[in-house]
């Protein structure tokens, strides 16, 4: 059945939200708008006449109850840190959604190792809550002190510790949600097993919002490892690094937490431009990984396991060089190098990004190839290649030529995005590996995903938000 499309809210329907929320939080001053209209990349330019800030499920559920009513287009945003615009409003038809107020941890249960929170609660938060109950929340993002919980679920946030838990998909046992019609659909459960029906959580989860807009979850915890052990290495080539990932996870098995690949020209940015770096090795090396072990036993049974595997990659010369933290602060500098990688290509020009990722045996193939053709279209540029090798997740980034103008090389956006995901499409790979589709992507979704899928995306969106309000113009 179909709808006529959304409608501009008008002075009166702006004024009966705001009675939801309270004129306090029903922002309206261009001041206070724009923090909510910006994001990382500075790719989208967003626009509203009215934030809305509710603190509860019942204050959301009224909101988007009116919004169905008057056809009001809304869109859901967490901590603003995506990277593809799907918290960005478009227009100023479209009313801001933001859940930051509904940051409450509603329990924490160590024995069952589960934690319910509210949507707009902070990853840091969540893991420093964690923590306090002697356990582990395990997702980890360079955002973490700003992104919500809520936002990570709605894009199925990947990070550094995919390798050993999962994505957040994996993390989540139970929803809480309003749809775009104004009903609740409840689902805080802890059961690990639950096969009635249609399981409208792993819906929901990666669904950016256009669905239904996630209010609270019930998240997984699991034990505070008793000893972990970080190591930068250097090497000559993803092959090696590939090797050394297979004998990895033979001797370490799930205490493998992170396998972490990076070029040496994201090393050099992040060392120029992020405070307090330092290189962790002697000398420069074409490639780094960045290995973390977590062991449930001991402090001695993590460097036992992490020596032992540095120890037979340098024999059979896997590797060139490695150095171990010796203390707390060393291990957070060698994730900071990790981390700052993203953020360290911004003060180099313009950037065409890419969220890839292949098959894992495939990584080094996928690199060749791409880089061949990326220099043969521009023979200047600077590729920043760095991810997660554990999962096949490669940020394939290409900073413009030294003296290039950066607009002239944003410009070709569109050019490079198709050479690059051309060849991760020959190698059954995917061009959104955990960054999403919001604005950016929806195009390349329709051109690449099968007919079959898109049909059945669309049917879905049409059943659950029959107006199309509820974040319009994302994902389908």
């Amino acid at each position: 059945m179909n709808h006529a499309p959304p409608l501009p809210a008008t002075d009166e329907t702006i004024a009966r939200f705001a009675t939801i929320v309270g004129e306090t939080h029903a922002l309206r001053a261009p001041d206070l708008l724009a923090p909510y209209l910006t994001e990382p990349r500075d790719l989208f330019k967003g626009r509203t006449r009215l934030v809305l800030r509710p603190d509860s499920t019942a204050e959301v559920a009224a909101i988007m109850k009116l919004a169905s009513e008057t056809r009001t287009p809304i869109v859901p945003q967490g901590g603003n840190t995506g990277l593809v615009g799907g918290q960005s409003p478009r227009s100023e038809a479209e009313i801001v959604l933001s859940l930051s107020r509904m940051n409450r941890i509603r329990d924490v249960d160590a024995v069952g190792r589960t934690m319910v929170v509210e949507a707009g609660t902070i990853l840091a938060n969540v893991q420093a809550a964690a923590d306090e109950a002697g356990l582990l929340f395990p997702l980890s993002l360079g955002s973490e002190g700003s992104c919500e919980i809520g936002g990570n679920l709605s894009s199925n946030a990947g990070g550094t510790s995919v390798l050993a838990y999962g994505n957040a998909r994996d993390l989540c046992l139970g929803l809480e949600a309003v749809l775009p019609s104004g009903e609740i659909l409840p689902g805080l459960r802890r059961l690990k097993k639950d096969n009635r029906g249609y399981d409208w959580k792993d819906l929901l989860i990666g669904a950016e919002g256009t669905l239904a807009v996630i209010t609270g979850a019930v998240l997984k915890l699991f034990p505070k490892p008793a000893g972990r052990e970080v190591a930068y290495v250097g090497l000559r080539s993803p092959e090696k690094a590939l090797r050394l990932l297979g004998r990895a996870e033979a001797r370490a098995g799930r205490q493998l937490t992170a396998f972490e690949l990076m070029g040496r020209r994201g090393m050099e940015f992040t060392l120029r431009h992020t405070p307090g770096a330092r290189d962790p090795l002697s000398s420069a090396h074409a490639w780094y990984l960045l290995v973390e072990i977590s062991s449930q036993r001991s402090a001695e049974d993590a460097r036992e396991t992490m020596e032992a595997i540095l120890a037979a990659a340098l024999e059979e010369a896997l590797i060139e060089d490695a150095a171990i933290a010796q203390s707390l602060a060393d291990a957070a500098t060698f994730w900071k190098m990790r981390e700052a990688m993203s953020w360290a290509q911004k003060p180099e020009g313009g950037s065409i990004k890419h969220d890839v990722a292949v098959p894992v045996a495939r990584v080094a193939e996928f690199l060749a190839a791409a880089d061949a053709a990326v220099l043969t279209a521009i023979p200047e540029a600077r590729i920043v290649a760095f991810g997660h090798l554990g999962d096949g997740n490669i940020h394939y980034n290409i900073s413009q030529p030294l003296g290039a103008d950066k607009a002239a090389f944003l410009a070709r956006w569109t050019e490079i995005n198709a050479i690059v995901h051309g060849i991760v499409d020959g190698m059954d790979g995917t061009f959104s590996a955990e960054h999403g589709i919001g604005q950016l992507k929806r195009l390349e979704l329709a051109r690449t995903k099968n007919s079959v899928e898109m049909a059945l995306m669309r049917s879905l969106k049409q059943a659950l938000d029959p107006y199309q309000i509820l974040n319009p113009g994302k994902v389908v």
